[in-house]
């Protein structure tokens, strides 16, 4: 990829970082570090620019968006090759994501007039004489802070919606995957070039500081840790801007006596071991009726074999993208076998800096930091209970609330209903992410607001209210001029529609 430190304007030389390839160390590309003014003049820009895009109406947005849907499908072997240098992912599962981006993109893109468009809202015998309208408007600029795990379809969850929703957006992607939001705006510059409608702006963690203290932005969307979710909430609430938060989550998975036992550990092989385990809604715990837990055991392992971490075509997922988190995959594995629990695939041997194998632990104590804290890695704790309410209840028994997996085959629905989460997916495992009308978000440590689906639309948005008076009855509640007799007529109807109703 070619230097991009010329795009850099009223920079030292010095104010740049390098992207560097996580299995290799070898640098990519550098970038600028962009300043607080940077990031103003971004806005500043982004606020004319919200405008003009905005007035292109529903259909003139979408023509452009979905001409953008398929450039970034005709480039998608580059994508694929840039996130894997990047993010260190195989080509195949970079691929997964961008089938994932084009679906949504196209779907916000055909939808958004028909969720956003104004429309009459009924009124009540009380207020017979005036009518209500409810349309949706753009918020004005948007904010995105995207992660580095999957760096196009995870901050596309909110580029995507925010712009069919007729806003402009301010990216800042990840310091680890600079490249991939840089080629995204790059892509979509190539059909919309009247106005900067999406701007990128590169650096680390005071480049992001910026954009969520700047003024001018009306919405923020973040994903990220919910430690930094804390700051990143903190520096809005001086503007009082609204914020979208996506702050990871410690993802459990149901396994009933029914349950297809074959597919239920291919699942949580593939929602654990994935993209290195660093997956926000990945199965991070596995709990197993006691009924089926042996078998279920003895088929994860058998099917875990042969699964490894690495950077040539055979692999099945990459390295660990960021280097700190090999210390805290460490850290939880050792606290679990330290504390008595077995490790039945892999091991303390499996982590090889960047990359980290499989590793299946049973009999883990419930309060170790494997099962309460993220660990954002390709590690598979199982779990034995007498029972599914013991399932959920341990499920529940969680600061975080993002998704959740669920194998049964009488009882599917009916223990997603009771997990206390954002998603469930029933006898398939993060399915939820794939559906472009499903919003996509959770609760407690995992954040809140939505990203996909009408919820995610409206998340950019301003609702605006109009009541508008269609009949004249001689009277006015609202008016000083207000006849005596029309609380008596009113409290006679009052009785008359409500009143009547009692236990």
């Amino acid at each position: 990829m070619a230097d991009s430190t010329d795009t850099a304007r009223d920079l030292h030389i010095d104010d740049t970082f390098v992207s560097l390839n996580p299995a290799t160390g070898e640098t990519i590309a550098t970038y600028p570090v962009h300043s607080a003014a940077d990031v103003d003049n971004a806005v500043i820009r982004s606020r004319a620019a919200a405008a003009w895009w905005r007035d292109l109406g529903f259909d003139g947005r979408k023509h452009r968006l979905l001409a953008w849907k398929g450039l970034i499908a005709r480039q998608s072997e580059q994508l694929c090759e840039l996130m894997h240098v990047e993010n260190g992912k195989p080509h195949e599962d970079a691929l997964l994501e961008i089938l994932l981006v084009t679906d949504h993109l196209d779907w916000a893109a055909r939808n958004a007039a028909k969720i956003m468009k104004p429309r009459r809202v009924g009124g009540t015998p009380l207020q017979i004489d005036h009518v209500g309208y409810l349309e949706y408007l753009p918020a004005g600029v948007v904010g995105v802070i995207g992660p580095w795990n999957y760096p196009l379809h995870t901050p596309m969850g909110s580029i995507s919606y925010a712009l069919a929703a007729g806003n402009a957006v301010v990216f800042k992607p990840s310091e680890y995957t600079t490249g991939v939001g840089v080629r995204l705006a790059e892509l979509f510059a190539e059909v919309v070039d009247e106005e900067p409608v999406l701007q990128v702006i590169t650096g680390k963690g005071e480049t992001g500081a910026a954009l969520c203290a700047n003024p001018g932005i009306d919405v923020l969307a973040f994903t990220g840790s919910a430690a930094t979710g804390r700051k990143v909430m903190a520096a809005c609430a001086e503007n009082l801007t609204k914020v979208v938060m996506e702050c990871g989550g410690k993802d459990a998975m149901l396994v009933d006596a029914d349950a297809d036992l074959t597919k239920a550990a291919e699942a949580a092989l593939w929602g654990g071991c994935a993209n290195g385990g660093q997956t926000c809604a990945g199965v991070e715990r596995v709990y197993v009726h006691t009924d089926v837990h042996d078998v279920f055991v003895d088929e994860v392992v058998a099917q875990a074999q042969g699964i490894r971490a690495g950077d040539d075509d055979e692999a099945d997922y990459g390295p660990i993208t960021m280097p700190s988190q090999i210390d805290i995959i460490r850290r939880h594995v050792t606290d679990a076998l330290d504390r008595g629990a077995r490790a039945v695939v892999g091991g303390l041997e499996s982590i090889r800096d960047p990359y980290v194998d499989p590793v299946v632990v049973t009999d883990v104590p419930l309060d170790s930091s494997l099962m309460t804290e993220e660990t954002f890695g390709p590690i598979l704790p199982i779990v034995r209970v007498s029972d599914m309410d013991d399932a959920v209840r341990q499920a529940n028994d969680s600061s975080y609330g993002l998704g959740a997996t669920v194998f049964s085959k009488r009882r599917g629905m009916a223990l997603a209903r009771q997990l206390n989460c954002g998603m469930v997916s029933v006898n398939s495992v993060l399915r939820f992410a794939a559906l472009p009308e499903l919003p996509f978000g959770g609760r407690g440590e995992s954040g809140f607001g939505r990203i996909h689906g009408a919820d995610g639309l409206k998340e950019f948005t301003q609702a605006r209210a109009i009541t508008k008076r269609r009949l004249d009855l001689g009277m006015e509640f609202a008016s000083f001029q207000r006849p005596g007799w029309i609380f008596g007529l009113a409290e006679q109807a009052m009785k008359l529609i409500h009143g009547r109703h009692t236990r």
